[in-house]
């Protein structure tokens, strides 16, 4: 290795020259995980500058999943992928031209996402308690699922599809946020529901799956458990409550228990029990509430026997109001008797007796001597009292005493109260002339109380004297006569008189007829005795042919004697005939009659006032009939005819006279009633030929309508009419009833069976032809009936919701700007009811900008007219703040008579169109764009652009062009160009961009930087078109370094990345390699196998570092060199490397200590004059960090560096440029390394900057930096500390060559 660094510096003039090795430009691909095996993944693309065919390999712990055509470089799936599993691949991919070694690479496989993963619930199961007091939009439960895909596909969106118990008050019960926190959107009941079930389900935002737009989702169930609070008042069990217990019970005694219970079961709290009475003789345990007896009880001395007890229930715990839960009811006890009392004497009369006074065992009273029997003692108002209840209320009554037997007591029994008389026995015993008064004893006997069971009564009854002898007639009967209807006054016997022994008043007598219904006709003279007419009109021999009477003589003291008179009433002729029964005759129609008038006459019998004689009076039916004058016999003249008699009952009425021969001659009237019985001989007929009604669908039992029949025959059980439906279609839908509206005529009222309900809209054809029969229910042979057709046509009611039709909801297109105004879209709806009046109903707007919520940006774009027109109602709808407008709306029927107006809710949605309204936008540019001529060729992307359109589709869709090319080379003279670099256009995340890449080889030899103008242009009319300009700085080949080295190509190849941090870390500059490849001497025994790599050295504002740069660079920094030789480089710059002799050795070991004197005096002159530099950069650094302190970053000075040019810019410059600086001006080189970041277009690739302390770390850790990353100036203006950065060109790659 020393013999190496000896020959190193003679041999860097050293140049070579042959094939070059093909080389990767890609660095990264992308496969998406759903790609199907056997599908193409990616393909291989190499550039070989020779032109040389290629082959394709593929190499790898990771290439398991790929294979490789080796020919065309098409990589297809062998094994499924899975992002979730492994996101990132790294594979070995080899290409070789068939004349270098072959080259590799690694290749970065990322594995695109797709929409194969479901949400999934996280930390199950999902339960909760929760207090029913819960206030409504209280946050309860809080899910989360997770979903591991990337983008929309893994925004998860939550929703409740089904409440458990299922009804429609419980689904609205709760709805769940988008963080997915459940909410509670109504008041929880307990006594409701204890438990509820939710499904929630978890639903992804959407992405392509097999190149199709795929929502995943997945469900699980929320338990949630009500915990009962308490907030109800207890209740008590099994009311009413009743119960007994006896007066004079024991105290304690048990009358009932009462039972309350919490109604808050889950709580169950403790219950106490009191009696909220006052002075009430009972007690209730507090806890059992078992009611017992707590005083004396009498039920005599209570206000009823029925006491009511109010007892209240009360909860141990306050409820959640801070108020005491309890609860009252009334408890009746009832009061039973005891027979403990005995009945009382009281004088008074009832209802007025006043039983709370003292009783009485003293009465008086006073009868007159020798009353009858059974008549009660005057004056005596005796009542009797037992204040017990029902049978222990009862007891009997007796009377005992010297004078008991001339008397009784009534009643003998009585319950509770009565009024008690003395009533006569013997009245011979009740004897004046014996004893004025006479004393009993009334003994009240309560059988049921032997303890103490009598009380007594003495009762004196005083006798009053009477008359004793009557008024006596010498004869016991007198036999009078007198004329019918003699006149008034008449006398019919002079005196008729009697005899009383007593004196004075009670001697005196005075005659009475009796009874008193005789003196309406007779009368007698009171002081004589003489009987006279009254009334003579009275006087009817035929009525009464004789009376008898009593005559009554009375004495002074009301003593009467009577004796009889027969009155004889002698006959005139003044009665009529008598016509004796009544004369109904029944005949069947078609039949003679015949019957006998018979009559008496109640004259005196056998003389002219009695005979009789018979006649038919003229009348309707006198001519149909004769009589036998003498007889009385009449017959019918011809059969009858029942339908000939208008009579509704058929009765034929004759007047026969029958008269007396006496003087003046009297007669009587007598009706002959000959009923025509009828023959059933008529059918049915109905009055109308048919009939035609209508009725209401779904009415069942709805009357229809009436038909009518008759029937001629006059009897109503000949004329009877039944109705009933003939079997048929339809016939079963309706019933029919029969009515009786007069004989012989009957209706059939027709209905809808009460079971049936007829539908309008199903019925084919809309009306049932029926056929009625008519049955004449006495009819004896087959043919007595009749049948009328009858039509019924059913009738539409309004009970079908309208439907709005789907064809008039398809979706609508709408321009944005108000390019499109006015009626948009009529929505028809129909209604299969007849008769309707349909309108429609905007229920809710949703705005919509792709798949997301644009809040309520559109709410008035559009108005729905009750017509159903959808009309434009602004002017200023904009597609860019929502593309899709969703009206939610139903119709109604205003007409709807029944059942459901509305329609189901149905959405429209109204697409807004884009119009061509805006201008492609370019973003900033941040990045420098270099291009290296030599190795840019055809189709190199050498820059790019960005623009966005915010219009959509075509109208967005954005292509680039190259509008200029001009060359402003060093000298200020500007070149135009054509045809040398082409833009292709490519899609990203809504944003179009513009590749720049080399249409035409460049020229190498051309210096300065290219401004290139590029016009962005979208796709349809009006068109809009925005430009940018871009630089791109060139580095011609005046730049290209030759690095020699005496490893093979293999070696140098697996070693790059080692060599690139060495390069970087000594020259701060990003390297390109161009090419790889081996050096061949002919003298084969003087030479080796060595190889040579050619590459630029450019820094990210475009400036470039030439080979002499390069040597001074490394060699000023001894450990990169050291580390350079020890990886194999021999030379830098053209020459060879020729592996020495002994006999040259010894030469080469003097030539080359002389050169080593020569060069070490040239390189410490050389170090002296950068050490003297390095000292002026350090005092320029000072000053700018002086400087930065007291200046914002932003008011560093920028531009942009001018390749070739010591223009110094805040990115950093050559360090190479040895003139002078402006002071606020850094190079950035510090020493302790700081790493530069290149943004160079030209390569993709990332190179790792060398630890400054320990160059054999070959992966320090490093930090990965973009193009926006602030270099040595920005670094310094900030105050940070240098960090290691990562260098990536994203424009060309040449680190696998």
């Amino acid at each position: 290795m020393a013999l190496r660094s000896l020959m190193l510096l003679p041999f860097l003039l050293t140049t070579v020259s042959g094939n070059t090795a093909p080389f990767f430009n890609m660095t990264i691909v992308h496969v998406p995980e759903d790609l199907e095996l056997g599908h193409q993944a990616f393909q291989l693309t190499a550039i070989d500058l020779d032109g040389d065919p290629l082959t394709y390999g593929i190499d790898g712990a990771e290439s398991f999943y790929f294979s490789v055509d080796a020919q065309t470089g098409n990589v297809t799936l062998k094994n499924s992928l899975d992002r979730e599993a492994q996101a990132k691949l790294t594979v070995t991919v080899t290409v070789s031209d068939g004349k270098n070694e072959a080259v590799s690479r690694k290749l970065t496989v990322i594995v695109d996402d797709r929409n194969d993963n479901a949400p999934v619930f996280q930390h199950l199961p999902y339960e909760a308690i929760i207090p029913e007091d819960t206030q409504p939009n209280s946050i309860i439960y809080t899910v989360f699922a997770n979903d591991s895909d990337t983008g929309n596909a893994s925004k998860v969106s939550y929703s409740i599809e089904e409440v458990i118990p299922d009804n429609a008050k419980n689904h609205w019960l709760f709805y769940i946020l988008p963080n997915g926190s459940v909410v509670l959107n109504g008041s929880l009941d307990y006594a409701s529901n204890t438990f509820y079930q939710l499904k929630i389900i978890a639903k992804d935002g959407g992405g392509l799956l097999h190149n199709v737009l795929t929502f995943q989702q997945s469900s699980t169930y929320l338990s949630l458990t009500i915990r009962d609070l308490p907030n109800l008042d207890p209740r008590f069990l099994n009311e009413p409550y009743s119960g007994s217990v006896p007066e004079n019970c024991a105290l304690g005694t048990t009358v009932l228990t009462v039972t309350a219970m919490d109604r808050d079961t889950g709580v169950n709290d403790e219950i106490s029990y009191s009696i909220t009475n006052a002075s009430v003789t009972f007690t209730i345990n507090t806890t059992t509430g078992t009611i017992t007896v707590s005083g004396p009880l009498d039920r005599e001395e209570l206000p009823s026997e029925e006491v009511l007890l109010e007892v209240t229930a009360r909860e141990k715990h306050l409820d959640i109001h801070g108020r005491v839960a309890q609860a009252s009811t009334l408890v009746t006890v009832v009061v039973t008797d005891v027979n403990d009392n005995k009945p009382e004497f009281y004088h008074c009369s009832l209802p007025d007796c006043d039983f709370s006074t003292d009783a009485q065992n003293s009465f008086r009273g006073s009868i007159i001597e020798h009353s009858s029997s059974r008549l009660p003692v005057s004056d005596l108002n005796i009542v009797t009292h037992d204040p017990d209840k029902g049978t222990n209320s009862n007891y009997e009554l007796y009377l005992q005493g010297p004078n008991a037997s001339a008397f009784t007591v009534s009643p003998t029994k009585i319950t509770g109260t009565g009024e008690v008389q003395i009533l006569v026995q013997d009245p011979s015993a009740v004897d004046y002339e014996i004893s004025h008064f006479m004393v009993v004893q009334i003994v009240a006997n309560d059988t049921g109380n032997p303890a103490d069971c009598c009380s007594t009564a003495t009762v004196t009854i005083d006798l009053i004297d009477s008359n004793d002898h009557t008024p006596e007639f010498p004869q016991s009967t007198y036999s009078l006569s007198v004329k019918e209807n003699s006149p008034d006054g008449t006398v019919i016997a002079p005196n008729i008189t009697a005899y009383d022994p007593d004196s004075g008043v009670l001697g005196q007598i005075t005659y009475q007829l009796l009874p008193e219904s005789i003196c309406e006709i007779f009368m007698v003279n009171a002081t004589t005795g003489a009987v006279l007419v009254r009334n003579g009109s009275l006087l009817d021999r035929e009525t009464r042919s004789i009376y008898y009477a009593n005559l009554r003589a009375k004495d002074g003291g009301n003593l009467v004697g009577t004796t009889v008179l027969e009155i004889t009433v002698l006959d005139e002729n003044d009665m009529t005939p008598i016509v004796i029964g009544s004369y109904f005759i029944s005949v069947e129609e078609g039949q003679n009659v015949s019957t006998q008038i018979q009559a008496i006459d109640n004259d005196e019998p056998d003389n002219p006032n009695s005979e009789l004689g018979y006649r038919i009076l003229p009348g309707p039916f006198s001519n149909n009939f004769t009589i036998n004058a003498n007889t009385g016999e009449m017959h019918s003249k011809e059969p009858l005819d029942r339908e000939a008699v208008e009579d509704e009952w058929g009765q034929m009425v004759v007047t026969v006279e029958v008269y007396d021969h006496g003087v003046p001659q009297l007669s009587t009237l007598v009706n002959v009633t000959i009923t025509v019985g009828d023959v059933n001989d008529n059918a049915p007929v109905f009055l109308n030929q048919s009939y035609e009604f209508s009725v209401l669908e779904d009415s069942p039992g709805t009357f229809v309508g009436e038909v009518e029949a008759t029937d001629a025959d006059r009897t109503e059980i000949n004329s009877r009419i039944s109705f009933q439906l003939q079997r048929g279609s339809g016939s079963s839908n309706f019933l029919i009833r029969s009515s009786y509206l007069a004989s012989g005529y009957y209706s059939g009222q027709l209905s809808v069976d009460p079971d049936v309900s007829l539908d309008y809209d199903t019925l084919q054809p809309k009306f049932f032809s029926l056929v009625v029969l008519a049955e004449n229910t006495a009819a004896n042979n087959v043919g007595d009936t009749a049948n009328v057709s009858v039509v019924v046509h059913i009738l539409d009611v309004n009970d079908e919701p309208p439907t709005i039709l789907p064809a008039s909801l398809q979706d609508v297109h709408v321009s944005e700007n108000g390019t499109q105004q006015g009626l948009i879209r009529t929505l028809v709806a129909s209604d299969p009811d007849t008769n309707h009046s349909v309108v429609f109903e905007e229920l809710a707007v949703a705005c919509f900008k792709g798949a997301s919520s644009a809040g309520d940006v559109c709410w008035d774009w559009f108005v729905l007219t009750p017509n159903g027109s959808v009309l434009v109602n602004s002017s200023n709808i904009d597609y860019e703040l929502c593309d899709e407008v969703v009206l939610t709306l139903r119709a109604e029927d205003l007409y709807t008579e029944k059942d459901n107006r509305y329609s189901q809710n149905e959405t429209l949605r109204i697409l807004i169109t884009d119009v061509n309204d805006n201008t492609p936008v370019f973003e900033p540019i941040s990045e420098t764009f270099v291009v290296v001529p030599e190795i840019s060729p055809v189709d190199l992307q050498v820059a790019t652009v960005t623009a966005t359109d915010a219009d959509s589709g075509p109208r967005g869709a954005i292509t680039f062009s190259i509008a200029s090319v001009v060359l402003v080379q060093d000298n200020g003279v500007s070149q135009p160009f054509e045809n040398l670099f082409k833009v292709v256009t490519t899609t990203k995340d809504n944003s179009y961009i513009g590749s720049i890449q080399v249409a035409s080889n460049l020229d190498g030899s051309l210096k300065g930087q290219y401004h290139v103008t590029v016009e962005a242009r979208d796709g349809e009319e009006p068109v809009h078109v925005a430009q940018t300009v871009l630089t791109i700085f060139t580095v011609d080949q005046s730049y290209r370094v030759r690095l020699q080295f005496v490893t093979t190509v293999d070696e140098v190849q697996s070693n790059l990345n080692d060599i690139k941090v060495a390069l970087t870390s000594a020259t701060k500059a990003g390297v390109y390699v161009v090419t790889i490849q081996s050096l061949e001497n002919t003298r084969a025994s003087q030479v080796e196998a060595k190889s040579v790599m050619e590459a630029y050295f450019v820094y990210s504002n475009g400036t470039a570092l030439e080979v002499n740069q390069l040597t001074v660079l490394i060699q000023s920094d001894p450990l990169v060199l050291a580390e350079l030789v020890k990886l194999g480089l021999a030379v830098i710059g053209p020459g060879e490397v020729v592996k020495p002799t002994r006999e040259t050795e010894l030469i080469a070991i003097i030539g080359g200590l002389a050169a080593f004197l020569l060069i070490f005096i040239l390189i410490m002159t050389l170090v002296l004059v950068l050490t003297t530099r390095s000292y002026k950069r350090k005092l320029s650094a000072m000053k700018a960090l002086k400087v930065a302190t007291t200046l914002s970053p932003v008011t560093a000075q920028q531009g942009a560096g001018i390749p070739g040019t010591n223009q110094y810019n805040a990115e950093g410059a050559n360090p190479m440029l040895n003139l002078s600086l402006d002071p606020s001006h850094d190079l950035g080189f510090h020493e302790d390394s700081l790493s530069m970041a290149s943004v160079n277009s030209l390569d993709e690739n990332t190179v790792n900057a060398a630890d400054d302390e320990n160059l054999k770390a070959k992966q320090g850790n490093v930090q990965m930096t973009g193009p926006s990353d602030e270099e040595a100036l920005v670094a310094t203006l900030n105050l940070k500390e240098p960090t290691k950065t990562a260098y990536i060109n994203t424009t060309f790659t040449t680190t696998d060559l």
